[in-house]
């Protein structure tokens, strides 16, 4: 039986980053950068007013005060977005808005505040000309042609996460798509003839099948693409015929079937159509788990993730395992669950030498994290997982955490109100 970090080195070996693609903006978000991207133009693309004023030079100013105030004559008005065909001429100035490229002959912009068209507007005077306070100094507020950006320059490094500053950045470039390392397809099965879809007629011996959502969920919240096969029955040819399905996807995701019950045929269906590279770790929840390759008609191995069939024990191997591979499939770093120190509020019993993952929910008091068990801790019992926003670990060496013990917490969300 392997342990967890074994068992998750060997899974990695099976995948690779995926191809790239080129996708609108908005749908890039979260995606990876293909490919280094290299700047097209200057931005900003023009010397540009930093403020709403007036172009001016500033030799023009020599001198000026509140009490000598210099008077310029008003040849014009450039709003943003407009380039200007008049030229600042000694003793004259263009009114210009944020934004507005620079007149040729201007070499400096000074506020309205710094003027007296105000009082010239409250006074109904005529807005030929104005008076400006104050000195300036050459290229005060103007931002510069390339101040942000020079054409050539690479702005965007290959591997870049896309946020939404990123995207920005990319938009103010005039690209409209982007090369990302695409999402990843998952395609999910549960299996079971127990098993009803929501929606269907509640009757007796069967439950409606939860799996295929919250694992289906889990793919889309992480980036994937998830792929709902269905469910397969206890056969092994409703097995194959399921998964037969699922071969074009660049992971098949299955829940169930992976024990050692008289109907548990997905590992013995991978055994015959692939490989099993791993089963059972030395974890609980989700201690029986298969993991190996499906040989796809086109000549390809699609990785397959065999789940427990248990709620919690399929979303706690999930985040183990799928995720990571999720995370690499896409490009990401390896960077694990962010994990915090945590005073017990109730013991964590580990049983049988297994790395046992707690339900819990950590909160914050007198400046420490504290984190307190979600209820049954069954792995049938979904609220519990459901009630969670963290996974207390007790190490496979330790036999119990007790109250009032520290234990490291992976969290699974990072709710405001306690960080």
């Amino acid at each position: 039986m392997l342990d967890v970090e074994e068992a998750l080195e060997r899974i990695l070996t099976f995948f690779a980053p995926l191809p790239s693609v080129a996708v609108p903006l908005l749908d890039a978000l979260g995606q990876v950068l293909a490919k280094p991207l290299a700047a097209p133009i200057n931005i900003p693309p023009l010397d540009n007013s930093a403020m709403d004023g007036y172009a001016l030079r500033a030799a023009d100013l020599t001198g000026a005060d509140g009490e000598s105030p210099v008077e310029l004559r008003v040849i014009g008005h450039i709003p943003a977005g407009t380039v200007s065909e008049q030229s600042v001429e000694p003793g004259t100035a263009l009114r210009i808005m944020t934004g507005a490229p620079v007149p040729e002959g201007a070499d400096t912009v000074v506020a309205f505040e710094d003027t007296d068209e105000v009082d010239r507007r409250n006074s109904g005077g005529l807005m030929e000309s104005v008076r400006v306070r104050l000195a300036a100094e050459t290229g005060e507020n103007i931002r510069p042609a390339g101040e942000d950006i020079r054409a050539g320059d690479t702005v965007l490094e290959a591997g870049v996460v896309l946020r939404a500053p990123e995207l920005g950045v990319i938009a103010s470039l005039g690209m409209e798509t982007v090369p990302v390392i695409r999402r990843p397809v998952v395609a999910v099965l549960a299996t079971g003839d127990e098993l009803l879809e929501p929606g269907e007629a509640n009757q007796p011996g069967k439950i409606y099948n939860s799996n295929n959502y919250s694992v289906a969920a889990s793919v889309k919240a992480f980036g994937g693409i998830p792929r709902v096969i269905g469910v397969a029955r206890d056969t092994e040819r409703s097995v194959e015929e399921a998964l037969a399905q699922a071969l074009d996807a660049d992971m098949v995701i299955t829940t169930a079937g992976v024990s050692k019950g008289d109907y548990d045929f997905v590992k013995d269906v991978l055994a015959r159509r692939g490989e099993i590279a791993l089963w059972s770790v030395r974890m609980r929840p989700a201690k029986p788990l298969a993991f190996g390759a499906l040989d796809a008609p086109d000549g390809r191995r699609v990785p397959h993730l065999g789940l427990p069939g248990n709620p919690v024990s399929a979303l706690v191997a999930f985040e183990q395992f799928a995720r990571p591979a999720m995370r690499k499939m896409m490009g990401k770093d390896m960077a694990p669950r962010p994990t915090v120190q945590a005073i017990l509020d109730d013991p964590v019993t580990n049983f049988d030498g297994r790395r046992v993952y707690a339900r819990v929910v950590v909160y914050r008091e007198n400046g420490e994290y504290r984190a307190r068990t979600t209820g049954n801790q069954s792995s049938g019992v979904l609220t519990s997982m459901a009630r969670a926003n963290g996974l207390a670990i007790c190490p496979d060496d330790r036999a119990r955490l007790n109250a009032g013990e520290t234990a490291t917490v992976q969290m699974l969300d990072w709710p405001e109100d306690v960080f």
